[in-house]
């Protein structure tokens, strides 16, 4: 059945545009995900389905079920339903998932079984640092938590965790010409007493909880860290630059830089990131962990924002920082992500920098 194109809005949040062309990208991901079949006939659990991330998950497994005949059984967890029926109408029929009541920010015990797991429902949102670091923090251990008890009571299942790269800190010492990849097993400074720190201290401890349910009560677990992912399931009140950037774009508005853009990131397209996660989920190795990272994406954030401007015809200009938004910047001087070990999964992003911004302005 053809899937209609739509766009809408849902509690200040932008809804993609679907449409033909975002769904050959949605196939041509699926058809570079390593043994994907083994997901074929399987009951899978997302939160933070409709986020960026995991959205994109949701729509490589709706596409598998319809040309594949997958039988994919879909249980999409969150706090409210109607947001969830929203964002995937047109693509998500009310049989085709299961919907679960689920707040990270509560230790309820989800009353539901499935062969796997994502657990992608996490604030990452820079000015809700600032404004809640508390819940930040803790919703990144009490939500995981949740999920690893349930995990640990059905013997058999996987569960996938949506860390960051904002784990690895500081590491001036280190400089990408220098060949300064960070590898997984390599971590730098996070000042603990800084409120900022919520997110990648939360994360952090998150991934030790993991380690620990592995250990005592052998849940099998893996791990992702995604770098800095871009595309069209931006939400509009998304404050990090690279999507604040995006929606200027898309809107025909100058892009405003705050900062000389000189730092060096991992950008990965969307989609690119959703097949990383399947590919993860389905071949990685209990207990690791594994950055998300295009190697042919290594640019500055000025890059990235002259390229939106160049494909959208806007301006790219330049103001001072107030001292509030300074605070909500990431502290991290570079952050050149290895996925090498990904890449020896069979994992390979099929979109570069400009194919992804073209068709992130094309889809938004």
């Amino acid at each position: 059945m053809q899937r209609i194109c739509r766009r809408k809005l849902f509690q200040g949040l932008t809804i993609m545009k679907y449409c033909k062309k975002y769904w050959d990208d949605v196939r041509l991901v699926a058809e570079n995900i390593p043994g994907i079949n083994k997901i074929y006939n399987k009951k899978i659990l997302i939160t933070g389905a409709t986020g960026m991330l995991c959205s994109p998950v949701v729509d490589i497994i709706s596409l598998l079920n319809r040309e594949k005949d997958a039988k994919i059984e879909l249980v999409l967890a969150g706090r409210n339903e109607q947001r969830c029926s929203d964002r995937f109408l047109g693509v998500l029929d009310d049989g085709d998932y299961e919907f679960v009541k689920y707040d990270a920010n509560s230790a309820e015990k989800l009353d539901v079984t499935a062969d796997y797991i994502i657990h992608g429902a996490s604030n990452a949102d820079n000015r809700k640092f600032l404004k809640e670091p508390v819940e930040t923090l803790l919703s990144n251990i009490i939500g995981l938590k949740a999920l690893l008890d349930l995990a640990a009571e059905n013997k058999g299942s996987r569960l996938l965790f949506v860390s960051s790269s904002e784990v690895y800190g500081n590491r001036e010492r280190f400089s990408y010409d220098a060949g300064g990849k960070i590898a997984e097993d390599e971590y730098g400074y996070v000042d603990i007493l800084s409120s900022r720190s919520c997110y990648p201290s939360g994360k952090r401890a998150a991934e030790s909880l993991c380690a620990s349910y592995i250990d005592e009560y052998d849940v099998d677990a893996v791990i992702v860290r995604p770098g800095y992912i871009y595309g069209p399931t931006i939400s509009k009140t998304d404050s990090r630059a690279s999507a604040a950037f995006t929606l200027d774009a898309a809107s025909g508005r100058d892009i405003v830089m705050k900062s000389k853009g000189e730092q060096l990131r991992s950008y990965c397209y969307v989609l690119d990131c959703a097949s990383a996660l399947l590919s993860v989920l389905l071949n990685g190795e209990r207990g690791e962990a594994y950055n998300i990272s295009n190697k042919d994406s290594i640019v500055t954030i000025r890059d990235v924002a002259e390229c939106l401007a160049r494909k959208s015809g806007v301006n790219v200009v330049f103001e001072i920082p107030s001292d509030e938004e300074k605070k909500s910047f990431n502290p991290m001087k570079n952050s050149v992500l290895d996925a090498s070990k990904l890449e020896s999964l069979g994992w390979k992003a099929c979109f570069g920098l400009e194919e992804g911004i073209e068709r992130t302005l094309k889809f938004l």
